[in-house]
C-alpha cells in the first residue's frame, strides 16, 4: 500500500512539472521578446552585420603627351556549386551555353570541367576571365549556385614601353618596382568601406540604407615622358646592341634646361604585365641602379676644372710619347694610339689620357675632388626612381699616388648612367645643373591637379664664360677628327664626349669594355641631352664607333619629330627618318662591306660565293626603307679583273711611314698617318679595292730598343 502510495506521489509531481513546462515556455518567450527583446536584437544584429571593403581604383599613369601607358580592367571570374540546393542539371547547361556564345568554346568544355572536378567539389572555376557581357548575362539567369567575382588588373598598354620607368605590381596591386612603388601611396588611393549582413551559413547580404563610405580612388601620375622618342631611344637601343653583339646596354634623354626625363631606356627588357616569365636582370633598371667606371666621359670633370682654376692654356702644347705610353708613379698610362703634340682641344677632341691626366695634375686633389663631386658625382640626384645607387667618389685621404691621374680619365670612381647624364646636362645648361624627375603632376579622378613638380636648380657647377670656352672644344669630338664621328648628325651640331672603360670585375680590370657616347643637342641651344652606354660590344670597343652610332640613329630620328631643330637647319638638311640611303659596296670585301651595313642599321642579304662584292641592288645612292633589304652578289677578284679607276690596297703593315707613303702615291692614292714609326693597322684592309684618289688611313708606332737592335743585327 505504501510502495503504491509512493509510485503515486511521483506520478502527480511528473505531471505537474509537465504542465508546468508549456507555462516556462511561454515565459521564457515572454522575456525575450517583451522584457529583453530590444537588447537581444541588438545583440543579433551586432552580431549579424559586418563591413566589407570597397577597393579604389588604382590612378592611371600618362606620358606627357596624354597618352595612357598605365591602367585598370576588371577581370570576371564565373565558378559554379554543383551540389547548392535547388540546383540542377538544366541550370548548369544553361549556364555552359550562355559561356560558349560569349567565348567561343563548345558548351561541352564546360560540362567537362564540372563532369571531371572532384565529385564533393564546391568550387568549379569555369572560366577565369570573361567579357562584361556574359558577366551580366549569367548574372540575369538567376540561378542561385552560380559565383561570380570581380578582380581588378593592371594593364601596361603598351607592353614593354617603358617597362623599367613604369615599373609593375603585384597580385595586390601593390607597385613592386619603378613609378608603381615610387607613388604607391598615391596612385592606389584608399578603400571605401559596405556595410553588409551575413546569414548563418556565412553568406554577406546587401541590404537599403546600408551605411557607405565612399573609396578615394587613387591620383593619376602625368609624366615627361614622351612615348615617341621613348619608343625611338627603345627601337634604336635594342638595334644597336643586336648590331655590335653588346651583353646589353641603356640610353636615357632628358630636357637640360628642367630636368625632365623624356626617355628611359634599357634592353634586354621585359612585359610589365608578364614580369614573372622575364628573368630578374631583365627588370633591373641599369640606368639608375648600376655602378659603372665612366671612362672618358669623366673627361669634362677635369676640363671644367682645369679652365676654372686656369691651370690649362687653350694655346699650350702638350707632347705625348711616340709610343702612346708614359710611366706615372710606376704605373703605365696608355693612349688608343700615339696621338703626338696636342693642344688642349686636340687632347680632348683625340680622348688623350696622357694629356688629360697631365691637366688633371696641376690640381690639388682636394681642388679635384670638389669639381668631381659638384657635378654630382657620389650622390643620389633623387630621382623619383626606386633603388638608385650613389656611385662611390673616393675622399682625397684614401686616394693614392696614382687617383688623381686615373680618375681624370674615368677610372677608379664609379658612377650611375644616370649621374653622367646628369653632369652633361649642367655643362649643356651653360654650368646650371639641374634636379632629373620623371613626374609632372598628380590629379585626382576629376581632373584637379594635386601636386606638380617645379624644375629643381641644384647648383651652378661652373661659370657661364667656361662654358662658352669649353663647348668648341666638346663640338670638335663630333668631328671627322674626333673620336665621335660615327655620332655626327648631318646639319645638326652636336658636342660630347666619348667613353671607353675596362670593366672592374672581381677586384682586377678585365678584357671587357664599357663604350659609352654622352652629347646634347642642337649645341648652342640644346634641347636633349643623352648617353648612350653598350656592354661588352664586340663589333668594337671604342665609344664613338659603337655607342656614337646608337646615339646618331636616335637623334637622326627625334631631330625628325622636332619642329623646333627642324626650322633651326636648312630645309633637306637632315634625311627623312623613314629611309636609308644605300652605300657603294661593289668590290667591297664581303666582311667590310657586312660591316658597314650593319654599322648603318640597314639589313642585307647575300647570293653567290666568294670574297668581293661584284655587284649589289639597290644602286649606291638609292633611298630605301628603314627595313628594307640590300642583296649583295658575291664573287671572286682576281688582279687582273680590278675594275677600272679602282686600286687593290697592299699590305702595308711592318713598313714605316716614308716606304708605305711612297707606295701608296705610286698605287695613286692619298695617305693620312696617325702616329709614327711601324704601321700596325691600317683602313681599308689589304686586299680591299678603293677609288683612286681615296685617302687610306694608317697607324704607326715607334719599335722599342730591343726590336731595333734585332733589326739591325738581322
Amino acid at each position: 500500500m505504501k510502495e503504491r502510495t509512493s509510485i503515486m506521489g511521483r506520478m502527480f509531481i511528473l505531471m505537474g512539472l509537465i504542465f508546468l513546462l508549456p507555462f516556462g515556455i511561454l515565459a521564457q518567450i515572454f522575456r525575450v521578446n517583451v522584457v529583453e527583446g530590444d537588447g537581444l536584437r541588438e545583440l543579433w544584429s551586432s552580431q549579424a552585420i559586418d563591413f566589407i571593403e570597397i577597393p579604389a581604383q588604382r590612378g592611371n599613369i600618362y606620358d606627357s603627351n596624354g597618352s595612357l601607358l598605365a591602367t585598370n580592367s576588371v577581370a570576371y571570374r564565373i565558378a559554379v556549386d554543383p551540389h547548392f540546393p535547388g540546383i540542377t542539371r538544366d541550370d548548369l547547361n544553361r549556364i555552359g551555353q550562355v559561356l560558349s556564345s560569349h567565348s567561343g568554346r563548345p558548351a561541352s568544355y564546360y560540362s567537362n570541367r564540372i563532369r571531371n572536378a572532384p565529385p564533393n567539389s564546391r568550387y568549379i572555376v569555369l572560366d577565369r576571365s570573361i567579357s562584361a557581357q556574359a558577366y551580366d548575362d549569367i548574372r540575369e539567369l538567376g540561378i542561385r549556385g552560380v559565383i561570380l567575382e570581380q578582380e581588378f588588373k593592371r594593364n601596361y598598354n603598351f607592353e614593354s614601353l617603358s617597362a623599367h620607368l613604369l615599373g609593375y605590381v603585384n597580385h595586390n596591386l601593390d607597385g613592386m618596382t619603378g613609378l608603381e612603388v615610387t607613388y604607391n601611396n598615391h596612385l592606389k588611393g584608399k578603400n571605401g568601406l559596405q556595410q553588409v549582413r551575413r546569414d548563418r551559413a556565412n553568406r554577406i547580404f546587401s541590404y537599403v540604407g546600408a551605411p557607405r563610405k565612399t573609396p578615394q580612388q587613387g591620383l593619376s601620375l602625368h609624366t615627361t615622358i614622351n612615348s615617341f622618342i621613348q619608343a625611338i631611344a627603345e627601337e634604336e637601343l635594342e638595334a644597336g646592341v643586336t648590331r655590335h653583339l653588346a651583353k646589353q646596354g641603356t640610353a636615357i634623354i632628358m630636357n637640360p634646361k628642367t630636368g625632365a626625363i623624356k626617355a628611359m631606356a634599357n634592353y634586354p627588357t621585359y612585359d610589365p604585365n608578364n614580369p614573372a616569365i622575364s628573368e630578374t636582370s631583365n627588370r633591373r633598371n641599369l640606368a639608375v641602379s648600376d655602378m659603372i667606371e665612366p671612362g672618358s666621359t669623366f673627361k669634362l670633370v677635369t676640363a671644367i676644372a682645369a679652365v676654372e682654376e686656369g691651370v690649362v692654356d687653350f694655346d699650350e702644347i702638350f707632347e705625348t710619347p711616340e709610343n702612346g705610353r708614359k710611366l706615372i708613379h710606376g704605373q703605365m698610362m696608355r693612349d688608343h694610339d700615339p696621338l703626338g703634340d696636342l693642344t688642349f682641344q686636340q687632347a680632348i677632341a683625340k680622348s688623350s689620357n696622357i694629356a688629360t691626366s697631365e691637366v688633371a695634375m696641376r690640381l690639388a686633389p682636394e681642388t679635384f675632388y670638389q669639381y668631381a663631386r659638384n657635378l654630382g658625382f657620389g650622390t643620389l640626384t633623387n630621382i623619383d626612381l626606386p633603388h638608385e645607387s650613389s656611385g662611390r667618389l673616393q675622399r682625397p685621404y684614401e686616394w693614392s699616388r696614382v687617383t688623381l691621374p686615373w680618375m681624370s680619365i674615368g677610372y677608379e670612381v664609379q658612377t650611375t648612367p644616370l649621374q653622367i647624364l646628369q653632369a652633361y646636362g649642367a655643362f649643356a645648361n651653360r654650368g646650371m645643373m639641374m634636379k632629373p624627375y620623371v613626374v609632372s603632376r598628380m590629379t585626382d579622378e576629376r581632373g584637379n591637379i594635386r601636386h606638380r613638380t617645379q624644375p629643381s636648380t641644384v647648383r651652378r657647377v661652373a661659370k657661364p664664360e667656361t662654358i662658352e670656352k669649353l663647348l668648341p672644344v666638346f663640338k670638335s669630338v663630333v668631328s671627322d677628327s674626333g673620336t665621335a664621328g660615327w655620332a655626327k648628325v648631318e646639319g645638326l651640331e652636336i658636342a660630347g664626349k666619348t667613353g671607353t672603360a675596362q670593366k672592374f670585375v672581381g677586384g682586377r680590370y678585365t678584357t671587357s669594355y664599357l663604350a659609352s657616347f654622352a652629347g646634347f643637342f642642337p649645341a648652342d641651344d640644346p634641347k636633349y641631352v643623352m648617353l648612350v652606354i653598350l656592354d661588352e660590344p664586340r663589333t668594337s670597343f671604342y665609344g664613338g664607333f659603337t655607342a656614337g652610332s646608337v646615339f646618331k640613329e636616335i637623334a637622326t630620328r627625334i631631330a625628325g619629330l622636332d619642329p623646333d631643330i627642324q626650322r633651326s637647319v636648312e630645309p633637306g638638311i637632315i634625311a627623312d627618318i623613314n629611309q636609308k640611303t644605300v652605300p657603294h659596296l661593289r668590290y667591297n670585301s664581303s666582311q667590310s662591306a657586312e660591316t658597314i651595313l650593319r654599322t648603318q642599321g640597314i639589313p642585307f642579304r647575300k647570293s653567290g660565293r666568294g670574297n668581293y662584292v661584284i655587284n649589289q641592288t639597290p644602286e649606291p645612292g638609292s633611298k630605301i626603307a628603314r627595313n628594307s633589304f640590300v642583296t649583295l652578289e658575291l664573287g671572286e677578284l682576281s688582279d687582273d679583273s680590278v675594275p677600272e679607276g679602282f686600286v687593290k690596297i697592299p699590305d702595308l703593315r711592318n713598313l714605316n711611314m716614308r716606304q708605305a707613303s711612297a707606295l701608296l702615291r705610286k698605287k695613286g692614292l692619298d695617305i693620312s698617318m696617325i702616329g709614327s714609326g711601324t704601321i700596325y693597322n691600317q683602313f681599308p684592309l689589304a686586299g680591299e679595292l678603293m677609288r683612286e684618289g681615296r685617302t687610306v688611313t694608317v697607324r704607326g708606332r715607334a719599335r722599342s730598343m730591343q726590336q731595333a737592335s734585332v733589326l739591325a743585327n738581322s
